[in-house]
């Protein structure tokens, strides 16, 4: 058996056998420490006489359950660390401390008593000496059972803490290999930190060069996402892939751990600094409120429901037409903290079902509703106008006029900034559902207490309808990655952000409010392909780069799809208590005119008339010109 085909046999038995064959190790080497301890006070090759024979019987008997009371055991060797050593420590010592108590309670003269000091230290070095040894052993045997072509060679941006840590790890992490740390303070710049170089910036493109480094590991969780951002731009010219920890407010407790590496994703380089949430803004329409999300198994609606469940209300109705959606967001809520404080009711139903709804709103007592539900892609929209006039609408309407008889306080209506001169469907139903909350609130303003409200945003990074899903599985599987347009541009918002900024515009309404949220400056999606491509560790394919990795290919705009989005109809803002919220003044139409138009929509969708359904959008929504002619599948 040569020198590995042990620690390879011994990694690949079951925890029981593993057990089993270091326990019997240990009755070894106990009774040999003592073997010694005699033979190096007495200056000789020590033969046990008949007097103390049932000593070295007895001694591995007292040692072992010590060792199995106190955990030894329970430790996996080749992870062991500082803690499981101190254990070991304290097992030996506990177990010499016994040996000595039983020699002198049988009277044993002719046991020597720095036998007893002697003995602990041998048995010291040699139960812990050999757990590090075979640490060493498994570790070199799982690393050289690895083949040179799976090694990475991998850098780490990062030589503080968590830099360390991540070292740590990495050591014993099968087929990655740090060669050296990068970092951005310059007293630390060729200093080692345990035989590991640290070097300037500069220097990592010799690295990449010398060594082959794969990987760029940045292990700098408490730097400003601005930081970070600018961090990750200069590393993206270079052929590595990115890695990251988790940031400060990601890391709840405990020691980084390689577990804890995620390849940086374009959300990092997106999202912006977070703006503390004004606590007492969040909790307005939620604590201890019954509150139904509509299309609470969306993307949007499922970070609504997360935040409000944080707010602790006294009850969360989920409203959703989707049965797995239901279900899925049912089971991630069970399992936040909190959600034992929280009744949960999960409702199955459609917006477009004005029974379904009132029933929920009464039988509930609703206090808030987050209006979520409705299509928002805007080709599928494109092509089955009558759906998309029905759920995104009419279930407004159905929604509001059940808030209304149920005496809902608060009803906040997620919208969208392509409900601004829309060019397709979509849109200018968002824009005619805007229209009939500005309405309601208006005709029932001195009726009722119930507060509407409309808060209006561009994409959100991760949603259904984003590009960025389209563009991983794209490269995933190779590319070519497909743009619509070189020059089409996008605003972009973490799901989080969006969700905490609604619930805090919201709770500012007064009453038929148009709230616009910050997005921030607008992003080129050529631009975010470039950059996700990259991210990846790969090289995209053009003119000047031939041998790329990825391609890109432009496929023209969509239908209904226009170059840029807007927030805004008119230039009447008003900024709000809050920073990244505007309160927008916008034109509206009177309840009186509108019924009669959502009157023809009906009318149109039992007709299947599209013509009509186009001729009332564009009779309704201010700036809306169609990019496209009506193209229904079911015409």
């Amino acid at each position: 058996m040569d020198a590995f085909s042990f620690p390879g046999w011994f990694i690949s038995r079951s925890r029981r056998v593993k057990r089993a064959v270091t326990l019997l190790f240990d009755f070894i080497i106990i009774t040999l420490a003592l073997w010694v301890a005699f033979s190096l006070r007495l200056g000789e090759l020590y033969l046990p006489k008949d007097s103390v024979m049932w000593l070295f019987v007895i001694a591995p008997f007292i040692a072992v359950p010590i060792f199995i009371k106190l955990g030894l055991y329970r430790a996996i060797i080749r992870y062991i660390g500082f803690h499981s050593l101190w254990v070991v420590v304290k097992a030996v010592s506990l177990y010499s401390l016994l040996i000595a108590l039983f020699v002198l309670l049988a009277g044993i003269e002719v046991v020597p008593r720095s036998v007893h000091l002697i003995n602990w230290l041998v048995a010291l070095l040699m139960v812990g000496g050999s757990r590090m040894v075979v640490r060493w052993w498994l570790a070199g045997a799982v690393n050289a059972s690895a083949s040179a072509s799976a090694v990475r060679n991998v850098v780490i941006y990062g030589a503080g803490s968590s830099g360390m840590q991540v070292l740590d790890q990495l050591s014993t992490k099968n087929g990655m290999t740090v060669i050296g740390f990068i970092d951005d303070e310059p007293s630390l710049h060729r200093r080692q930190i345990r035989d590991i170089r640290v070097h300037p910036f500069s220097h990592l493109s010799r690295l990449i060069e010398r060594y082959a480094v794969k990987d760029v590991l940045l292990a700098m969780p408490s730097v400003s996402r601005s930081r970070r951002n600018q961090i990750i731009a200069l590393l993206e010219p270079y052929p590595v892939k990115v890695k990251t920890l988790p940031t400060l407010a990601e890391i709840a407790e405990g020691e980084v751990t390689v577990d804890d590496i995620r390849d940086v994703e374009i959300e990092d380089l997106l999202g912006r600094d977070q703006v503390l949430p004004n606590e007492s803004l969040m909790a307005k329409n939620i604590h201890n409120k019954v509150v139904m999300v509509t299309g609470a198994g969306g993307s949007i609606g499922a970070e609504l429901c997360r935040q409000i469940l944080k707010q602790k209300p006294k009850e969360l109705v989920l409203f959703e037409h989707s049965e797995f959606a239901l279900y899925a967001i049912e089971r991630d809520l069970v399992k936040q903290p909190l959600s034992d404080e929280v009744i949960i009711k999960p409702v199955l139903g459609s917006v477009t079902d004005k029974n379904r709804v009132s029933l929920a709103c009464h039988s509930a007592k609703v206090d808030t509703v987050y209006h979520v539900a409705a299509y928002k892609h805007v080709p599928l929209v494109e092509q089955n106008p009558r759906e998309a006039i029905r759920n995104n609408i009419l279930g407004t309407l159905y929604t509001a006029e059940a808030s209304l008889e149920a005496k809902v306080e608060d009803f906040i209506l997620i919208s969208t900034d392509k409900a601004v001169r829309p060019t397709n469907t979509m849109g200018a139903s968002k824009r005619m559902a805007e229209l009939v909350l500005q309405a309601l609130s208006a005709k029932y303003k001195d009726e009722t207490s119930t507060q509407f409200a409309m808060v209006r945003f561009g994409n959100v990074l991760g949603s259904s309808g984003s590009v960025i899903p389209l563009f991983k599985q794209q490269i995933k599987q190779g590319g070519p990655v497909t743009v619509t347009d070189p020059k089409i541009i996008r605003y972009f918002m973490t799901i989080p952000e969006a969700a905490q900024l609604v619930i805090q515009a919201g709770a500012m309404a007064k009453g038929g409010d148009v709230f616009v949220l910050d997005m921030g400056d607008p992003i080129k999606i050529l631009e975010l392909a470039k950059r996700m491509i990259h991210l990846s560790g790969l090289e995209v394919r053009d003119d000047d780069t031939p041998h790329g990795d990825i391609a890109i290919t432009f496929t023209g705009l969509r239908s209904g799809e226009k170059l840029y989005e807007e927030l805004l109809i008119g230039d009447d803002v008003m900024n709000t208590d809050h920073e990244k919220i505007m309160r927008a003044n916008e034109s509206m139409i009177p309840w009186g005119e509108l019924k009669s138009l959502i009157a023809r929509l009906e009318q149109a969708i039992v007709e299947n008339n599209d013509i009509e359904i186009r001729a009332v959008l564009s009779e309704s929504v201010a700036g809306y010109k169609p990019q496209c002619e009506i193209m229904n599948v079911l015409s």
